[in-house]
């Protein structure tokens, strides 16, 4: 029998209709043949199934929903929502509950990655991965002085919010005086926010996910963009370029695809994910700056985890199938 996926979308970040998006690609890559797929939509409290024609609303008791066909269940949760409840373990917990497997990491993992502050801080025991100094800053708190701050992580810095899944409310620091509104814009996203010393050179970004007992690393991309960074602009109105695979010396491929592996069974991760560096020093003997983990990676037409898999002459079809049958 065909199993019944929930392709789990929206959620209340600002990145709700990015994550729709996802969820109508992934509606596309999945294996028709094996699995029956529907898109279910969160925001807030309304969780809504889309079945064909119908709209329907989901019972939070065991995440069925009323058809005019009658009552349906799902097999799968394929999560794909940028940010809460999906991407902080939130989301994640309810479905350990109601004993339906998913696609992502297990509640510890996706609350630990989604605190960018405590992920750096708990990675800092591993001596081969090199972060960035950071402060937290919490909303209600006093600010830190803003004289300290600079003299610390120096400028431009970069402020962001601590506990957010998306490009919004980051602001690259030049002066001293912005680092205060910068702190707010951050804020308006999350009530903890990140002080990040800038680190310079090329930024690079490296997707894997787990087939069977294997950890399959994908081609790595470089990422160029006009912009003063990586930024929302940037990632989803073309004002970047992508290049897959990374124009590096194969000697640094070949050592951030063994970090990224060891990243991925340090946390114990599960499905896609996506590890974001900086490379910085001589070409081909680079230190490897780890930047962000990604546990939701986009699934749009722009995304970086779709564009590494037809590098790595891999199918999305096939993707997909090993993380779901890797749960049953």
């Amino acid at each position: 029998m065909k199993r019944t996926i929930a392709i789990v979308a929206g959620g209340d970040s600002s990145e709700h209709d990015v994550s729709m998006h996802s969820a109508e690609n992934i509606l596309t890559f999945l294996d028709t043949e094996r699995y029956t797929p529907y898109v279910v939509e969160i925001r807030g409290k309304e969780w809504t199934v889309f079945y064909g024609t119908e709209k329907c609303a989901v019972d939070k008791s065991d995440f069925s929903f009323e058809t005019s066909a009658g009552r349906q269940t799902f097999d799968f949760a394929y999560i794909t929502i940028h940010g809460t409840p999906g991407e902080n373990g939130i989301l994640q917990g309810y479905f350990d509950l109601i004993g339906l497997p998913y696609s992502t990491s297990d509640v510890l993992v996706e609350a630990l990655t989604f605190n960018k502050f405590a992920l750096n801080n708990f990675l800092r025991a591993y001596p081969q991965l090199h972060l960035s100094d950071s402060l937290l800053v919490r909303k209600g708190e006093p600010l830190p002085d803003d004289k300290a701050v600079v003299e610390r992580l120096g400028l431009p810095c970069f402020v962001k919010p601590n506990a957010g899944g998306s490009s919004f409310g980051v602001t690259k620091v030049k002066t001293q005086a912005d680092l205060r509104p910068a702190i707010g814009k951050a804020m308006a996203e999350s009530p903890e926010v990140m002080i990040e010393k800038m680190m310079q050179g090329t930024e690079i970004t490296c997707g894997c996910f787990k087939r069977g007992d294997e950890i399959v690393v994908l081609p790595i991309t470089e990422v160029v963009t006009t912009e003063e960074f990586f930024d929302y602009d940037a990632k989803y109105n073309g004002k970047v370029s992508e290049i897959t695979p990374a124009r590096i010396a194969p000697a640094t491929a070949a050592r951030v695809s063994d970090m990224t592996r060891d990243i991925y069974r340090i946390l114990g991760c599960y499905g896609i994910i996506r590890v974001d560096y900086i490379l910085s020093g001589t070409a081909g003997d680079e230190q490897i700056n780890l930047l962000e983990i990604n546990t939701t990676p986009g699934m749009t037409a722009t995304s970086f985890i779709p564009q590494q898999v037809r590098a790595a002459g891999l199918n999305m079809a096939d993707v997909l199938t090993d993380i779901i049958e890797g749960k049953f």
